[in-house]
Protein backbone atom coordinates (compact mmCIF):
# COMPACT_ATOMS: atom_id res chain seq x y z
CA UNK A 1 0.00 0.00 0.00
CA UNK A 2 1.49 3.21 -1.02
CA UNK A 3 1.17 6.21 1.35
CA UNK A 4 -1.34 8.07 -0.40
CA UNK A 5 -3.79 5.32 0.16
CA UNK A 6 -2.56 4.42 3.73
CA UNK A 7 -3.69 8.32 4.34
CA UNK A 8 -7.08 7.72 3.13
CA UNK A 9 -7.66 5.21 5.79
CA UNK A 10 -8.23 7.80 8.46
CA UNK A 11 -8.07 10.82 6.31
CA UNK A 12 -10.32 12.72 3.36
CA UNK A 13 -7.55 13.19 0.68
CA UNK A 14 -8.50 16.75 -1.13
CA UNK A 15 -6.93 18.32 -4.01
CA UNK A 16 -5.95 21.94 -3.94
CA UNK A 17 -6.12 22.32 -7.31
CA UNK A 18 -7.65 24.81 -10.34
CA UNK A 19 -6.19 22.36 -12.50
CA UNK A 20 -8.76 19.53 -12.74
CA UNK A 21 -7.60 17.56 -15.64
CA UNK A 22 -4.83 16.28 -13.25
CA UNK A 23 -7.68 14.84 -10.65
CA UNK A 24 -8.17 11.32 -12.73
CA UNK A 25 -4.86 10.78 -11.31
CA UNK A 26 -5.50 11.48 -7.74
CA UNK A 27 -8.70 10.36 -7.46
CA UNK A 28 -9.51 12.95 -4.31
CA UNK A 29 -12.73 13.16 -2.46
CA UNK A 30 -13.22 16.75 -2.62
CA UNK A 31 -11.10 19.91 -4.18
CA UNK A 32 -9.96 23.19 -3.21
CA UNK A 33 -9.57 26.61 -5.34
CA UNK A 34 -8.59 29.98 -4.50
CA UNK A 35 -8.10 32.95 -6.67
CA UNK A 36 -3.84 32.14 -7.12
CA UNK A 37 -4.93 28.36 -8.11
CA UNK A 38 -7.47 29.68 -11.04
CA UNK A 39 -5.60 32.04 -11.97
CA UNK A 40 -2.34 29.88 -12.42
CA UNK A 41 -4.68 27.42 -14.17
CA UNK A 42 -5.63 29.94 -16.85
CA UNK A 43 -2.60 30.90 -17.97
CA UNK A 44 -2.04 27.44 -19.58
CA UNK A 45 -3.16 26.97 -22.81
CA UNK A 46 -5.84 24.20 -22.07
CA UNK A 47 -7.08 26.25 -19.90
CA UNK A 48 -7.45 29.68 -21.64
CA UNK A 49 -10.41 28.96 -23.62
CA UNK A 50 -12.59 28.39 -20.65
CA UNK A 51 -12.02 32.29 -19.56
CA UNK A 52 -12.28 33.96 -23.17
CA UNK A 53 -15.58 31.65 -23.63
CA UNK A 54 -16.94 32.95 -20.08
CA UNK A 55 -16.05 36.53 -20.83
CA UNK A 56 -17.66 36.36 -24.19
CA UNK A 57 -20.67 34.85 -23.02
CA UNK A 58 -21.05 37.21 -19.97
CA UNK A 59 -20.29 40.16 -22.42
CA UNK A 60 -21.45 43.45 -20.43
CA UNK A 61 -22.09 42.44 -17.07
CA UNK A 62 -20.08 43.61 -14.41
CA UNK A 63 -16.44 42.08 -14.05
CA UNK A 64 -17.16 41.05 -10.75
CA UNK A 65 -19.99 38.61 -11.72
CA UNK A 66 -18.09 37.45 -14.61
CA UNK A 67 -14.79 36.27 -12.32
CA UNK A 68 -17.49 34.34 -10.28
CA UNK A 69 -18.93 32.94 -13.15
CA UNK A 70 -15.78 31.77 -13.99
CA UNK A 71 -14.65 30.41 -10.82
CA UNK A 72 -18.11 28.14 -10.99
CA UNK A 73 -17.12 27.05 -14.53
CA UNK A 74 -14.00 25.71 -13.19
CA UNK A 75 -15.78 24.64 -9.76
CA UNK A 76 -18.63 22.47 -12.33
CA UNK A 77 -15.95 21.21 -14.22
CA UNK A 78 -14.02 19.78 -11.24
CA UNK A 79 -17.69 18.02 -9.98
CA UNK A 80 -17.82 15.81 -12.87
CA UNK A 81 -14.72 14.33 -11.62
CA UNK A 82 -15.16 13.86 -7.87
CA UNK A 83 -17.46 12.36 -5.67
CA UNK A 84 -17.52 14.98 -3.30
CA UNK A 85 -17.37 18.68 -2.68
CA UNK A 86 -15.65 21.65 -3.78
CA UNK A 87 -14.45 24.93 -2.15
CA UNK A 88 -14.75 28.00 -3.81
CA UNK A 89 -13.72 31.65 -2.74
CA UNK A 90 -15.48 34.66 -1.89
CA UNK A 91 -13.13 37.81 -3.86
CA UNK A 92 -10.95 37.89 -0.72
CA UNK A 93 -11.50 41.96 -1.19
CA UNK A 94 -14.56 41.59 0.67
CA UNK A 95 -12.76 39.96 3.78
CA UNK A 96 -13.91 43.19 5.98
CA UNK A 97 -17.10 43.55 4.80
CA UNK A 98 -19.94 40.64 6.44
CA UNK A 99 -22.49 42.03 4.60
CA UNK A 100 -21.13 41.70 1.15
CA UNK A 101 -19.64 38.30 1.91
CA UNK A 102 -22.84 37.07 1.91
CA UNK A 103 -24.28 38.47 -0.68
CA UNK A 104 -21.17 37.01 -2.88
CA UNK A 105 -21.40 33.88 -1.34
CA UNK A 106 -25.20 33.16 -2.19
CA UNK A 107 -24.97 34.31 -5.67
CA UNK A 108 -21.88 32.09 -6.09
CA UNK A 109 -24.25 29.02 -4.41
CA UNK A 110 -26.80 30.70 -7.10
CA UNK A 111 -24.54 30.34 -10.41
CA UNK A 112 -23.93 26.82 -8.75
CA UNK A 113 -28.03 25.74 -8.54
CA UNK A 114 -28.46 27.19 -12.08
CA UNK A 115 -25.68 24.69 -13.37
CA UNK A 116 -27.65 21.89 -11.35
CA UNK A 117 -25.55 21.50 -8.56
CA UNK A 118 -26.34 20.29 -5.41
CA UNK A 119 -25.36 23.02 -3.18
CA UNK A 120 -26.19 21.78 0.05
CA UNK A 121 -23.91 18.13 0.08
CA UNK A 122 -21.47 19.37 -3.18
CA UNK A 123 -20.15 23.18 -2.12
CA UNK A 124 -18.25 25.21 0.26
CA UNK A 125 -17.90 28.74 0.25
CA UNK A 126 -14.39 29.49 1.09
CA UNK A 127 -14.21 32.72 3.06
CA UNK A 128 -11.11 34.57 5.08
CA UNK A 129 -11.14 33.77 8.65
CA UNK A 130 -11.18 37.43 9.49
CA UNK A 131 -14.17 38.48 12.45
CA UNK A 132 -15.96 40.09 9.43
CA UNK A 133 -15.75 36.72 7.26
CA UNK A 134 -16.63 34.49 10.38
CA UNK A 135 -19.72 36.25 11.10
CA UNK A 136 -20.93 35.92 7.67
CA UNK A 137 -20.06 32.43 7.82
CA UNK A 138 -22.38 32.40 10.83
CA UNK A 139 -25.16 33.60 8.70
CA UNK A 140 -24.79 31.70 5.76
CA UNK A 141 -24.43 28.68 7.62
CA UNK A 142 -28.17 29.36 8.87
CA UNK A 143 -29.20 29.59 4.98
CA UNK A 144 -28.39 26.87 4.69
CA UNK A 145 -24.81 27.52 2.95
CA UNK A 146 -22.05 25.41 4.28
CA UNK A 147 -18.60 27.31 4.53
CA UNK A 148 -15.10 26.94 4.49
CA UNK A 149 -13.35 28.80 6.37
CA UNK A 150 -9.55 29.80 5.15
CA UNK A 151 -6.69 31.53 5.68
CA UNK A 152 -6.53 30.47 9.13
CA UNK A 153 -3.49 30.55 11.13
CA UNK A 154 -4.26 30.62 15.39
CA UNK A 155 -6.09 29.24 17.71
CA UNK A 156 -8.72 31.98 18.61
CA UNK A 157 -9.46 31.86 14.36
CA UNK A 158 -10.62 28.15 14.67
CA UNK A 159 -12.40 28.68 18.31
CA UNK A 160 -14.64 31.80 16.80
CA UNK A 161 -14.84 29.76 13.68
CA UNK A 162 -16.40 26.58 15.85
CA UNK A 163 -18.41 28.75 18.08
CA UNK A 164 -19.93 30.37 14.73
CA UNK A 165 -20.70 26.89 13.53
CA UNK A 166 -19.03 26.61 10.22
CA UNK A 167 -18.59 23.36 8.15
CA UNK A 168 -15.08 23.32 7.84
CA UNK A 169 -11.73 25.25 8.48
CA UNK A 170 -8.35 25.18 6.73
CA UNK A 171 -5.74 25.74 8.88
CA UNK A 172 -2.57 26.89 6.31
CA UNK A 173 0.29 24.52 7.47
CA UNK A 174 2.97 25.39 4.90
CA UNK A 175 2.92 29.38 5.44
CA UNK A 176 3.06 28.72 9.45
CA UNK A 177 6.17 26.76 8.61
CA UNK A 178 7.46 29.93 6.57
CA UNK A 179 6.97 32.43 9.72
CA UNK A 180 8.59 30.81 11.92
CA UNK A 181 11.35 29.71 9.86
CA UNK A 182 12.37 32.95 8.70
CA UNK A 183 11.87 34.70 12.05
CA UNK A 184 14.56 32.35 13.51
CA UNK A 185 16.61 32.73 10.13
CA UNK A 186 20.24 31.21 10.81
CA UNK A 187 18.75 29.75 14.31
CA UNK A 188 16.51 27.58 12.51
CA UNK A 189 17.31 23.95 13.04
CA UNK A 190 14.87 21.80 10.32
CA UNK A 191 15.67 18.72 12.09
CA UNK A 192 14.58 19.44 15.54
CA UNK A 193 11.10 21.67 13.58
CA UNK A 194 10.02 18.47 11.37
CA UNK A 195 7.58 15.98 11.93
CA UNK A 196 5.10 16.52 14.89
CA UNK A 197 7.54 19.35 15.88
CA UNK A 198 6.85 21.31 12.45
CA UNK A 199 4.69 24.85 14.30
CA UNK A 200 2.04 24.39 11.35
CA UNK A 201 1.56 20.61 12.47
CA UNK A 202 1.35 21.36 16.16
CA UNK A 203 -0.93 24.58 15.06
CA UNK A 204 -3.34 22.09 13.43
CA UNK A 205 -3.08 19.69 16.46
CA UNK A 206 -4.14 21.97 19.09
CA UNK A 207 -7.32 22.77 16.83
CA UNK A 208 -7.75 19.04 16.45
CA UNK A 209 -7.52 17.62 19.77
CA UNK A 210 -9.79 21.00 21.20
CA UNK A 211 -11.96 20.23 18.91
CA UNK A 212 -12.75 16.40 19.58
CA UNK A 213 -12.51 17.21 23.18
CA UNK A 214 -15.65 19.53 23.20
CA UNK A 215 -17.42 18.04 20.45
CA UNK A 216 -17.03 20.85 18.10
CA UNK A 217 -18.50 19.27 14.53
CA UNK A 218 -16.48 21.52 12.50
CA UNK A 219 -13.95 19.60 10.48
CA UNK A 220 -10.31 20.27 10.84
CA UNK A 221 -8.61 20.17 6.95
CA UNK A 222 -4.73 20.74 6.85
CA UNK A 223 -3.86 22.66 3.87
CA UNK A 224 -0.92 24.51 2.62
CA UNK A 225 1.63 22.22 2.67
CA UNK A 226 5.46 22.42 2.15
CA UNK A 227 6.44 19.11 2.08
CA UNK A 228 5.16 15.27 2.68
CA UNK A 229 6.51 14.90 6.23
CA UNK A 230 3.59 17.63 7.27
CA UNK A 231 1.18 15.42 5.53
CA UNK A 232 2.20 12.43 7.34
CA UNK A 233 2.50 14.08 10.79
CA UNK A 234 -1.55 15.02 10.67
CA UNK A 235 -2.36 11.56 8.85
CA UNK A 236 -5.96 10.86 10.60
CA UNK A 237 -6.85 14.92 10.33
CA UNK A 238 -10.35 14.85 9.24
CA UNK A 239 -9.31 16.42 5.77
CA UNK A 240 -5.95 17.30 4.41
CA UNK A 241 -5.83 19.58 1.19
CA UNK A 242 -2.79 18.44 -0.77
CA UNK A 243 -1.16 20.08 -4.02
CA UNK A 244 -1.20 17.51 -7.05
CA UNK A 245 2.85 17.31 -6.93
CA UNK A 246 2.38 16.27 -3.13
CA UNK A 247 0.07 13.39 -4.00
CA UNK A 248 2.35 12.42 -6.83
CA UNK A 249 5.14 12.44 -3.69
CA UNK A 250 2.75 9.47 -1.26
CA UNK A 251 1.35 7.98 -4.15
CA UNK A 252 4.95 6.94 -5.31
CA UNK A 253 6.36 5.95 -1.58
CA UNK A 254 6.00 2.70 -0.14
CA UNK A 255 7.39 3.74 3.46
CA UNK A 256 4.65 3.01 6.19
CA UNK A 257 2.24 5.48 7.40
CA UNK A 258 1.71 5.96 10.91
CA UNK A 259 -1.86 7.23 12.42
CA UNK A 260 -0.91 10.51 13.67
CA UNK A 261 -3.82 11.97 14.86
CA UNK A 262 -6.90 10.07 16.70
CA UNK A 263 -10.02 11.63 17.24
CA UNK A 264 -10.91 9.07 20.31
CA UNK A 265 -7.80 9.68 21.75
CA UNK A 266 -8.12 13.87 21.34
CA UNK A 267 -11.57 13.56 22.82
CA UNK A 268 -9.92 12.58 26.44
CA UNK A 269 -8.07 15.99 27.07
CA UNK A 270 -8.73 18.46 29.50
CA UNK A 271 -7.72 21.80 27.94
CA UNK A 272 -10.76 24.19 28.88
CA UNK A 273 -13.32 25.76 26.66
CA UNK A 274 -12.61 29.40 25.18
CA UNK A 275 -14.73 31.82 23.69
CA UNK A 276 -14.21 35.46 22.42
CA UNK A 277 -15.72 38.21 21.80
CA UNK A 278 -15.57 40.76 19.06
CA UNK A 279 -13.04 42.62 21.17
CA UNK A 280 -11.44 39.36 22.75
CA UNK A 281 -10.88 37.72 19.21
CA UNK A 282 -9.11 41.10 17.77
CA UNK A 283 -6.62 40.97 20.83
CA UNK A 284 -5.99 37.44 21.00
CA UNK A 285 -5.50 37.57 17.02
CA UNK A 286 -3.23 40.83 17.46
CA UNK A 287 -1.47 38.77 20.51
CA UNK A 288 -0.25 36.27 17.76
CA UNK A 289 2.21 37.85 15.43
CA UNK A 290 2.52 35.16 13.04
CA UNK A 291 -1.34 34.54 12.43
CA UNK A 292 -1.34 38.71 12.23
CA UNK A 293 0.84 39.14 9.36
CA UNK A 294 -0.03 35.89 7.92
CA UNK A 295 -3.46 36.48 7.25
CA UNK A 296 -2.36 40.07 6.11
CA UNK A 297 -0.41 38.97 3.81
CA UNK A 298 -2.65 36.23 2.10
CA UNK A 299 -5.41 38.10 2.44
CA UNK A 300 -3.00 41.12 -0.18
CA UNK A 301 -2.11 38.11 -2.17
CA UNK A 302 -5.45 36.60 -3.00
CA UNK A 303 -6.51 39.91 -3.62
CA UNK A 304 -3.61 40.77 -6.41
CA UNK A 305 -4.24 37.67 -7.79
CA UNK A 306 -8.65 38.49 -8.20
CA UNK A 307 -6.63 41.86 -10.11
CA UNK A 308 -4.90 40.33 -12.33
CA UNK A 309 -7.71 37.87 -13.06
CA UNK A 310 -9.79 40.77 -14.14
CA UNK A 311 -6.65 42.38 -16.15
CA UNK A 312 -6.87 39.00 -17.89
CA UNK A 313 -10.44 39.17 -18.66
CA UNK A 314 -10.60 42.66 -19.31
CA UNK A 315 -7.88 41.75 -22.62
CA UNK A 316 -10.20 38.69 -23.64
CA UNK A 317 -13.06 41.17 -24.37
CA UNK A 318 -11.16 43.50 -26.47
Amino acid sequence: MNQLDALRQWTTVVADTGDFKQLSVSKPQDATTNPSLILKAVQKPEYRPLLDETVKKHAGKPLDEVIDRLLVNFGTEILQIIPGRVSTEVDARLSFDTAATIARGERIVALYKAEGIDTEKRLLIKVASTWEGIEAARELQKRGIRTNLTLLFSFAQAVACGAAGVQLISPFVGRIYDWYKKSAGAKWDEAASAGANDPGVKSVRQIFEYYKQHGIKTEVMGASFRNAGQIQALAGCDLLTISPELLAELAASNEPLEHALDAKAAAKGDVAKVSYDEAGFRFALNEDAMATEKLAEGIRAFAADAVKLEKLMQESGK
